[in-house]
């Protein structure tokens, strides 16, 4: 099946124009309105009158700082913002509407006490007209956010944070009494479409909604298309009869350029449309919108994949989250818009705006750079069998459409993820069926509404790797394209699968096209493995990871394309694992500094050379050995590294990446790595703080900092690097008897625990541990020294043996009851710790540190010996300074 789509897309700007001729002037004025709000919680539904406000801006979230502490959950209900409106007095007689970009999830709207608009959902725009409303210069405006659970409104449940509040622009807007308009839907009311584009000529077509809220007027629109030089190309007109508190739909007579410039990501050329609304008779501007509009054509085809102006082109990106760091949805245009020019930076020129409509500056961005883009609105992991949910999931769909159908980089609408992750009935099979058979109506319904309202471009649904179950649904039927959520290798099974089951997809439904729209593997920039292992959170498992797909992908022409999961880390608050309420999957962190993998991606797909030296978050190493790999993302052929001042091995380049073998000493390392290609030299340089232990530690330059049950290294908040330990050896230090803590009944994990530790941001230092230990020895010399102990008690109620998002099904569950463990230790045959019981006096999944002072006065070292009293003796961690 091939089927060829035309496409015109444009962004959406307000710009109010002055002339020296009033008649001239544009009525339509846009003032932002996001400073001097105060703010207020109400937890106790006390009412907007009975709290105490603080001051803010916005944006703003009330959930910014409580998803990321160690009590589960967070605020979600109500709060109130309200501030003094001051409209201008040269406003009399405009149209004015306030206008929010985003508030979540349910909004109510307040002036001088009466409500006068609402809105349901959290991620898209809207607005509420102040008509008929007298302004008294102290009118004051409360709006009433709520993000408490409702089952009518998606989401209900997902992998993300349900951030609270006005977290996007508010804006008042003054037009005159005849303006361009579609308020229910919160657009402007003027949408451009095509029906025929090719490299010869290309046919536009401008429609949309206006309102006359004046008196009985002859209109006349007209709409300007000008070229990138600001050069007129295009221009058609028409003349409308409104009667007073009439709204119109118009459509303008298409017009047709020669020979366009055809937006690509290689060339994102914007026309810019410009569409008047003026009195006929007088020829008095009454409304003007601006609108850049890019020109080109594309279809799907489910066995050679994506084809841009008849061109194939892989689709490779990201899917994208729009949290920051301690910002929590809150975040400013230019940080939304450096995630866009950070993709395009990798090479990527595919963005999946997940799971929610993101803030118009993405999509702005993405319309300049050349970055195509698949939006959707939030039914995740289940559905609501209620007409009030289907009904907003609607309104959704049309809201999304309409505010986003102007942008070029939109080439897909998407409207489920996963929605049989969460599947209810399960036990009840006759409520079972019939629980699907509602989400295939729903499905089929959104289908019908989007190619009703654009016809210009595909849908999606994204499942889960369920494929039978989504088949049997009759899921896989209804979309255009069909999106895969693929994670072999991380939630179960292995990464070798992947290929092979995409394989398998094809040849089960071979006349869809197919993306994968999620895969990705968490990676904890803090953790490193030399032999990695998954669900050990390290760089090494996730370049591994991504280096298996990014090949399997490219190889695959009926793979249409891909986007990794995620661009950055983003908030989960149900999340544990190393960093709790953080999902680790990202490219970037959370405050956007690249990992290993952006840099692998940066090789894999930048079009000129290409030279990083990895492991940017590994600047503090420590290790047993001098010997130490250092790897290097390449798009060349080799690579030469100097350590300081001293040329090793030229290292060929394997899958964009050289391990490249070197020494270094204690202390400061300077790093260069050179790489030629047709006479040009290329250069990258870092800087590596190394710790040899435990030389240094013997010297007094370190301590040595010890994981017990643990394959992988660590770096703290106060950098420094934890080491995994070993039973003793031959250089009398190391572990005596005990065995890796392990989950039982697990999957997923080989060693250790994901849990939540509280009381630490270091979860790592507690997550493993050796059970049943006897003892550890140190062969340390003579001298004065500080021991800290760390344990935690990782078996007791709640522990996680299964993750919230299960996405192939073949995870154990389970609970394990704590065995009573009570046990003494000993240093240096001296009583230090007696009848410790850690779940009895600290609590389950508690960090304990316990610190000690020790005087070596002969060569027996430092010697600590666990004495069981019930149960198993359990150490955590051990760090050990010279005083």
């Amino acid at each position: 099946m091939k089927t060829n789509i035309l496409l015109i897309l444009f962004v959406l700007s307000f710009k109010p124009l002055f002339s020296q001729q009033k008649v001239h002037t544009s009525s339509r004025t846009i003032v932002s309105i996001n400073k001097d709000w105060q703010f207020a919680k109400d937890p106790n539904a006390k009412g907007s009158t009975q709290l105490k406000y603080a001051s803010v801006n916005i944006p703003h979230t009330w959930n910014a700082f409580d998803v990321l502490d160690d009590e589960p959950g967070y605020y979600r209900g109500i709060g109130y913002y309200k501030k003094k409106l001051i409209v201008p007095s040269g406003w009399k007689g405009k149209q004015i509407y306030l206008d929010f970009g985003a508030a979540n999830q349910e909004t109510t709207v307040i002036l001088n006490g009466k409500v006068i608009g609402n809105h349901k959902g959290g991620y898209t725009a809207f607005m509420v007209l102040l008509n008929n409303l007298k302004f008294n210069g102290n009118d004051e405006l409360i709006v009433e956010v709520d993000n408490s659970y409702n089952e009518h409104i998606p989401p209900l449940t997902g992998d993300f944070t349900f951030f609270g509040g006005i977290y996007r622009d508010v804006k008042l807007i003054a037009v005159s009494k005849a303006h361009f308009a579609d308020e229910k839907y919160g657009s402007t009311g003027v949408y451009v479409a095509t029906t025929d584009v090719s490299d010869e000529i290309a046919t536009i077509n401008i429609k949309g909604k206006l309102n006359n809220s004046a008196d009985k007027k002859t209109l006349l629109i007209t709409s300007h298309i000008l070229d990138a030089k600001g050069k007129t190309v295009a221009y058609t007109k028409q003349t409308s009869n409104a009667n007073a508190g009439q709204k119109i739909d118009f459509e303008l007579p298409s017009v047709s350029l020669k020979t366009p410039n055809l937006w690509s990501p290689e060339n994102p050329y914007l026309y810019q449309v410009t569409t008047k609304l003026a009195d006929a008779q007088t020829g008095r501007i009454l409304d003007e919108v601006k609108t850049e509009i890019g020109l080109r054509y594309f279809s799907f085809d489910a066995e050679k994949g994506f084809f841009l102006n008849g061109k194939s082109v892989k689709l490779i990106g990201a899917s994208r989250h729009q949290d920051f760091a301690k910002m929590g949805n809150a975040v400013s245009a230019a940080l939304q818009v450096k995630d866009v020019e950070l993709l395009k930076q990798m090479g990527g020129n595919f963005l999946r705006v997940a799971h929610y409509p993101q803030d118009q500056a993405v999509l702005n961005a993405c319309d300049k750079l050349g970055i195509l883009t698949s939006v959707e609105i939030p039914i995740v992991n289940e559905i609501t069998e209620s007409q009030a949910f289907y009904d907003n999931c609607k309104n959704m769909q049309l809201e999304m459409i309409k505010q986003n159908f102007n942008h070029p980089s939109v080439i897909i609408w998407a409207y489920m993820n996963e929605v049989l992750l969460k599947m209810h009935f399960g036990k009840e099979p006759d409520k079972k069926k019939i629980y699907l058979k509602n989400i295939e109506n729903l499905a089929q319904q959104l289908e019908d509404l989007t190619r009703k309202v654009d016809p210009s471009r595909f849908t999606m649904i994204a499942n889960h790797g369920d494929i039978n179950g989504y088949t049997n649904a009759g899921l896989t039927k209804i979309p255009m394209i069909v999106g895969w959520n693929l994670y072999q290798g991380w939630y179960g099974g292995k990464i070798e699968d992947f290929g092979p089951g995409l394989d398998k997809i094809h040849a089960a439904m071979s006349d869809k096209p197919i993306i994968v729209t999620e895969y990705g593997a968490d990676v904890d920039p803090r953790i490193h493995a030399e032999n990695p292992i998954r669900f050990d959170k390290s760089l090494a498992y996730g370049i591994k990871y991504h280096q298996v797909y990014i090949n399997d992908i490219l190889k695959r022409p009926f793979v249409a394309g891909a986007a990794a999961w995620n661009l950055a880390d983003f908030s989960s608050e149900t999340r544990m694992e190393t960093m709790p309420s953080i999902n680790n999957k990202g490219l970037l962190t959370l405050d956007r500094q690249p990992k290993n993998t952006y840099f692998l991606y940066k090789a894999f797909f930048s079009k000129t050379p290409y030279l990083k030296i990895g492991d940017g978050s590994w600047k503090n190493r420590s290790s047993l050995t001098s010997k130490q790999t250092i790897s290097v993302m390449s798009n060349l052929d080799s690579v030469t590294l100097v350590v300081n001042g001293k040329r090793w091995p030229k290292k060929a380049v394997i899958d964009h990446v050289a391990a490249c073998e070197v020494e270094l000493r204690s202390g400061k390392n300077s790093i260069e790595a050179i790489a030629n290609q047709n006479g040009s030299v290329f250069h990258d340089r870092a800087e590596i703080n190394f710790v040899l232990q435990p030389n240094d530690f013997y010297k007094g330059i370190s301590s040595l900092n010890l994981l017990m049950g643990s394959q992988r290294q660590f770096t703290d908040d106060k950098n420094l690097v934890w080491l995994p330990t070993e039973s003793v050896d031959q250089l009398g230090w190391g572990s005596i008897g005990g065995e890796a803590f392990k989950i039982k009944n697990s999957g997923r994990q080989q060693y250790g625990s994901d849990k939540d530790i509280k009381g630490t941001q270091n979860d790592p230092v507690y997550q493993t541990q050796l059970v049943g230990i006897k003892g550890y020895q140190i062969n340390a010399p003579k001298g004065k020294y500080e021991i800290t102990l760390h344990f935690a008690e990782l078996m007791g109620n709640g522990i996680q043996t299964v993750l919230p998002y299960n996405l192939d099904s073949l995870i154990a569950e389970g609970k394990e009851v704590p065995p009573q463990r009570i046990f003494d230790v000993y240093l240096n045959d001296k009583p230090i710790i007696k009848g410790l019981n850690l779940a009895a006096k600290y609590g389950v999944a508690r960090s304990v540190q316990m610190k000690f002072e020790c005087i070596v006065s002969d060569d027996k070292g430092l010697r600590l010996t666990f004495k069981g009293i019930a149960g198993q003796p359990v150490l955590n961690a051990l760090q050990v300074r010279k005083l």
